[in-house]
């Protein structure tokens, strides 16, 4: 049985795919980077295709993203994806007609599942002659181009598509008629009789004054059945054994006719689609997604005019200014110490760090016009929690149990994410403990970006940069949300944001007035 993934190229050497057991459950780290938020918007509407699990597996070898990147590359084909979405939409439908679980009379289903098997055949042929026209460059798709192309030509499909047609050819022929009498009903087969209503038609047509208007009741098509009409068909199929025998058999021997192949295809293309219809809104508002440069050796990094995905969402949607923002990391600098005034933007910037390598880690387009990444073991983030009524550790040791948890979990391919710890103590003892922590992480000469109001944190210049959020310069000091590279200022705009929300003594005073 031929073994085939979108999402995982085959290990030639092994005869297998890359793949692991699927995670059901989303990691630590997602609620702090609102990666929740981003996978439940893009996986909304596909629940059948059960993709979250797709998007708990990161990638940490760069053949394996750019397998990933090439599909969506190819994908961002207008005509391709329309036709594959096409392909999509019809499996749906192939789906809801084989589940006859639910309906009651044997022939009742039968009959759907014959619908579903001949629609199974022409969406495949056409998914087929499809690829063949396309131009393809991503080996995931290349691939399963030519393994359709087998497929349809085996004996097994042409044997599942030449009985159903025959099946439903056979049963399209039969012919019956329904004698109703009071109380009762009798089938027969149909006898041919004079059509008297072309010639009543004829005599009628010289009264025609104008169009009359239509009176003739349109049947919907529905799935259920009455016993009324499942009687009718018990008593056809005693009159025409040899079709519904044959239907019989049909049934019998294709029980399950969908290839597995197709549809692990029909799944995992969907991580793509759903990916791309999230972020087309976006890129239409002309934000920008590129294709990292990944590497699991190469720890220099750059990115260009990111931003922070989830919240871009919700601007946009609010029809809202997008701020993106940029770093590098370039020979031993391994992590970024943000400081600045509060509401800067300084956590949106460390959700966006987090974010671009985890998405990046996926195959996927991240935001930016252009990024080179490192690929990391781990992600591992420690954001600030509320206190809860349940929990008798006070915030400080609940902080230093998790920093510890943290920090043997950690190694030199991780990515650490921190913000704002150490909050609830002293400036002293912060500054303490943070120094202790920062030690630590460089000695592992981990990735990390550092949200923190503790200035002193930047001294370390040849592994530490030093970023900071800017305001405008002026009275008002307003927040631009651009994270820049500069040495931290010292100043915590406390002012600026009593003046904002008119909490000043001035302001209270003439409240109070």
């Amino acid at each position: 049985m031929p073994s085939y993934s979108l999402l995982y190229e085959k290990d030639h050497l092994h005869g297998k795919n890359q793949k692991e057991p699927e995670k059901n459950d989303q990691p630590d780290f997602f609620a702090d980077l609102n990666l929740d938020q981003i996978v439940k918007a893009v996986t909304a509407g596909r629940k059948e295709y059960q993709l979250a699990p797709f998007f708990y597996q990161p990638l940490r070898d760069p053949d394996a993203v750019n397998y990933r990147q090439e599909v969506i590359r190819d994908l961002e084909n207008n005509s391709l994806r329309t036709k594959i979405q096409l392909f999509a939409g019809k499996m749906r439908e192939v789906r809801a007609l084989a589940a006859t679980k639910k309906l009651e009379y044997e022939y009742h289903k039968k009959g759907w599942f014959l619908e579903a098997a001949l629609l199974y055949c022409e969406v495949v042929e056409t998914l087929t002659r499809d690829l063949q026209k396309a131009r393809l460059n991503s080996r995931g798709l290349s691939m399963f181009r030519e393994y359709m192309g087998t497929y349809i030509s085996a004996s097994n499909f042409r044997s599942l598509s030449y009985s159903a047609r025959n099946v439903k050819t056979a049963m399209a022929d039969i012919k019956y008629d329904v004698i109703l009498q009071s109380g009762k009903f009798t089938v027969k087969p149909h006898a041919e009789e004079a059509d008297y209503s072309i010639e009543i038609e004829e005599v009628f047509k010289k009264f025609k004054r104008d169009d009359a208007q239509e009176y003739l009741v349109k049947f919907h098509e529905k799935r259920g059945m009455n016993h009324i009409e499942a009687k009718t068909l018990e008593f056809v199929a005693k009159l025409f054994p040899e079709p519904f025998s044959a239907l019989d058999i049909f049934c019998l021997q294709h029980q399950s006719f969908i290839d597995h192949v197709i549809q692990s295809f029909d799944r995992e293309i969907q991580f793509y689609l759903s990916y791309l219809d999230a972020i087309a809104e976006l890129k239409q508002r002309g934000l920008s997604f590129c294709y990292p440069r990944v590497s699991v050796s190469d720890k220099e990094e750059q990115l260009i005019d990111g931003f922070d995905l989830a919240l871009a969402r919700v601007l946009s949607s609010q029809d809202q200014t997008v701020i993106c923002n940029d770093f590098f990391l370039k020979d031993q600098e391994r992590i970024i110490v943000v400081t600045g005034p509060n509401q800067g933007g300084k956590t949106t910037f460390a959700r966006m760090f987090g974010q671009v390598h985890y998405l990046a880690a996926l195959g996927l387009p991240v935001p930016g016009k252009e990024a080179r990444l490192f690929l990391p073991d781990h992600i591992l983030t420690h954001f600030e929690r509320q206190e809860e009524a349940g929990n008798l550790r006070s915030k400080l040791e609940d902080d230093l149990s998790r920093a510890h948890e943290i920090l043997l979990s950690t190694s030199s391919d991780s990515l650490l994410v921190l913000n704002e710890i150490f909050s609830s103590t002293t400036f002293k003892d912060a500054l303490y403990l943070s120094q202790r922590i920062r030690t630590q992480i460089m000695k592992f000469d981990a990735l990390c970006v550092w949200v923190t109001f503790i200035d002193e944190l930047t001294d370390y210049p040849d592994k530490l940069v030093s970023m900071a959020a800017t305001v405008r310069s002026g009275e008002s000091n307003d927040r631009t949300f651009k994270v820049v590279r500069k040495p931290a200022d010292g100043l915590a705009y406390a002012l600026s944001l009593a003046k904002k929300y008119r909490l000043t003594s001035e302001d209270i005073r003439e409240s109070i007035r």
